[in-house]
């Protein structure tokens, strides 16, 4: 019997950034997925690790990506791939999100930049503000100072939810950040997309979600 779903932010409620990174990186003649393997390589400790625990200000994410980047062959700035980050908010993702609720439990797990990392679309922060008020809890890695795939973050979602993780669904677009919670006896959901990943929701909790 579940009892709540928690939910990753982007590539999930939002398109995947990854989209963004293929453009940019055929616009400049640079080497495929260079930004995706500088975000891959040292995973746990490198600037993108750093920024998204606030450990590190924008200038000096800046300049460590570029070096990390650099070593894989090919210089991107950090203030470059900032902008990239903001996906489109996917509709029907937050109207599943808006039955299950109505329902169940709801939590947000978002490893996110400290505030004002990216610029925000005009008129899309206060709709975000509303979909964010769709959850239950929320947890951002900038604002505690833990990212997944740390285990830790998955434990502080389930005890603010007051629920058994055997009794979670959680859905991430990323294979490393489902372990822990599958580890925890959670119902794991990799999001490649929309039409893949409502059917599997709907089997997940018994819902019809469109």
């Amino acid at each position: 019997m579940i009892e709540a779903v928690i939910w990753d932010f982007g590539g999930v409620i939002t398109t995947s950034p990854f989209e963004a990174f293929a453009r940019f990186e055929t616009e400049r003649g640079l080497p495929a997925d260079i930004i995706r393997r500088t975000n891959a390589a040292n995973h746990l400790e490198n600037a993108w690790a750093k920024f998204e625990r606030a450990e590190i200000d924008i200038d000096t994410f800046d300049r460590l990506f570029a070096e990390e980047s650099r070593a894989l062959g090919a210089e991107v700035r950090g203030g470059d791939v900032l902008p990239l980050l903001s996906g489109d908010l996917r509709p029907e993702m937050i109207e599943a999100l808006r039955r299950i609720h109505a329902r169940f439990k709801t939590g947000c797990i978002t490893n996110n930049l400290p505030a004002n990392a990216i610029g925000s679309k005009s008129g899309r922060s206060l709709y975000v503000a509303e979909v964010m008020a769709l959850f239950n809890h929320v947890i951002e890695s900038a604002k505690i100072g833990l990212r997944k795939p740390d285990p830790r973050i998955y434990q502080m979602m389930v005890e603010a939810l007051g629920v058994d993780p055997k009794r979670c669904v959680y859905l991430d677009d990323l294979g490393v950040n489902l372990k822990p919670a599958r580890d925890m006896g959670m119902t794991t959901i990799k999001v490649t997309s929309v039409a893949q990943a409502l059917p599997e929701l709907e089997a997940a909790t018994g819902m019809t979600l469109r």
